[in-house]
Order: structure tokens, then C-alpha cells, then sequence
């Protein structure tokens, strides 16, 4: 029976596409769901991956996808659309009625948030009703909140960009302390729960990189790995409002990075937990593991 692996297709750290590949590495069988016909899905199917082509808000989609599976990971872009996704996929797994497990990514800022959270964007505040409907279904599931991805804009351009170009780290933090997770780090703990489910049902994971500390404490370890002067400037917040909309995203995701960094200035990802080490039996990925896998990002 395959596992399906929705958003297979790309998104931020692209971690449907990295399960896909590492239960291709265990023998696993895989359908891949992606949103559209693009040389993404010509690329699963040339490594001989089932792929299913659906939309997750789509009923009739999401239990074509699901015909056959018992295991699934859940997962999508920052999307206005979530909850309805998420709503849908839950009523077709309970159609089903076979499913072992549903892997359901979600993010740490969920842990601090309740009924009456207003400080959190609107997509954060989109997950959180998206964990209570998976919750109210029934269905067995799994949690798995990363922190901010090291793979997320703020640190692709804000950070590693701006590290290439100017030695600086440039984003608005203050004396906010982060502790950002590698997607290949959270890609390798949904593909251990996905082939040995047992034991993980019902339980959430709160996946974050070694250690918390300040911007200023990161740029040490830049310029430690990179060996070479990387220094944080802390910008100000309307300076970089203004650089982050010449990025042209979507209003949706423009609220959710702006939010981030809001909530960084604010001490709300002060968090280091050892979950990924739990699971997979090693630490987390670090700034030096990260610079080692991607010298291409920090090149002048």
C-alpha cells in the first residue's frame, strides 16, 4: 500500500518532496501529490513515483489520492486555503476509516496560541484550527510543529542573501532569540514516523535546530563556519516591511513572514527543544552543518 506525500511538489523547505525521496530510499512505495502538471511532477515520475495530480480542497481529489493508502503526511504551502484543506482531507480519511496514520505538519507557534491569540498571523491562527479539527476527527494522528525553517525567506534573503553580499545579517529581531530547524531535519523525522508508526500516534513534536540564541550569537557562528567577518544589524521594522514587499509575495504569506518577524522582536521563538534527537538518534542540524551542505547560498 503506498504512503501518499501531499505537496510533493515544492514549498517552503520542500518537505513532501524530501519524505518522498527518503521512503523511495527505504523501498517504501510512494504516491506523490502535487497540485499541477509541471516538470516538478515529470521529475517524480521520472524516478518512478506514482503521482496523483488533485486539488486537497477538493473532495472528490483528495479521496482519489487516499484510495489505497493507509499512511499519509499532510502538508501545504502558506495558503488561505488551509483549514479548508485540512478540513477535507480529515473527512475523507474518516470515509476511508483505514488510515494507520496521518502526519500532520503544523508549527511551533501553535504551542503558545488559544482561543483568544491575537497576535499571531492569520495563517498561524489557520494551523491552530487545523490541529483541533484533525484532533476532533478521530483519525490517528501525529503533530509535528517545526519552529521557523532555515529554509524560510526571512533567512534566505534577510540572512544568507544578505551574508553573501554584505557580511551582514539583516532583520529586525532585536534581542530576540531563534533557534531555526534544517527542512532536511524535519523531512527525516516525518519519514521515521511514516515507516514505524507505532508509538508516535497521538503525540506532537516540537522540532527546532541545537540551540536558541540572539542574532548576534548566529552571526558568531557564521563567521565561524564561513571564516570570515559576519556581523547583525538589527534593522528597523518599517525598513524592512519596505524590502520584504519589493520581494512581491502573496498578501497571505507577506502577513505570515512580516508576523514572524514581529513575534522573533518579541522573544516568542526562544525555544529549543530535543525532539529531533529523540527521533532520529542525532542532533539537530546546526549553522555549521547547514553552511556545510549549502556553500552555494553564502558564496560573494
Amino acid at each position: 500500500m503506498p504512503i501518499l506525500v501531499t505537496g510533493a511538489g515544492g514549498g517552503v523547505g520542500s518537505i513532501g518532496g524530501r519524505v518522498v525521496e527518503r521512503l523511495q530510499e527505504r523501498g517504501l512505495p510512494v504516491r506523490a501529490l502535487v497540485h499541477r502538471e509541471d516538470e516538478r511532477a515529470d521529475a517524480l515520475r521520472a524516478r518512478g513515483v506514482e503521482v496523483v495530480v488533485a486539488d486537497l480542497t477538493r473532495a472528490p481529489d483528495v479521496v482519489r489520492a487516499l484510495d489505497g493508502c493507509r499512511r499519509v503526511y499532510f502538508g501545504m504551502s502558506v495558503s488561505p486555503e488551509y483549514l479548508e484543506a485540512t478540513a477535507t482531507v480529515a473527512s475523507a480519511g474518516r470515509a476511508a476509516g483505514n488510515l494507520e496514520i496521518v502526519v500532520s505538519m503544523s508549527q511551533m507557534t501553535v504551542s503558545q496560541m488559544d482561543l483568544t491569540s491575537t497576535e499571531e498571523s492569520r495563517h498561524q491562527r489557520l494551523h491552530w484550527l487545523a490541529e483541533q479539527v484533525l484532533d476532533w476527527s478521530g483519525l490517528p494522528v501525529t503533530h509535528v510543529r517545526p519552529t521557523i525553517f532555515m529554509e524560510n525567506p526571512l533567512m534566505m534573503i534577510f540572512a544568507y542573501g544578505s551574508i553573501a553580499r554584505t557580511g551582514k545579517i539583516r532583520l529586525p529581531f532585536g534581542a530576540g532569540r531563534t533557534s531555526p530547524v534544517s527542512a532536511q531535519d524535519v523531512a527525516d523525522v516525518v519519514t521515521t514516523i511514516l515507516a514505524e508508526p507505532a508509538g508516535h500516534i497521538g503525540r506532537t513534536y516540537e522540532l527546532t535546530g541545537p540551540v536558541s540564541r540572539d542574532l548576534a550569537a548566529m552571526a558568531e557562528e557564521f563567521s565561524a563556519a564561513l571564516g570570515r567577518p559576519v556581523v547583525y544589524e538589527d534593522v528597523p521594522f518599517d525598513e524592512f516591511t519596505e524590502e520584504l514587499a519589493a520581494a512581491k509575495l502573496p498578501d497571505h504569506v507577506l502577513d505570515h513572514i512580516r508576523t514572524m518577524a514581529r513575534l522573533h522582536r518579541s522573544n516568542r521563538y526562544d525555544r529549543a527543544t530535543h525532539d529531533v534527537e529523540k527521533i532520529l538518534g542525532r542532533p539537530a542540524s546546526g549553522v555549521a552543518d547547514y553552511v556545510a551542505m549549502n556553500p552555494e547560498l553564502f558564496r560573494r
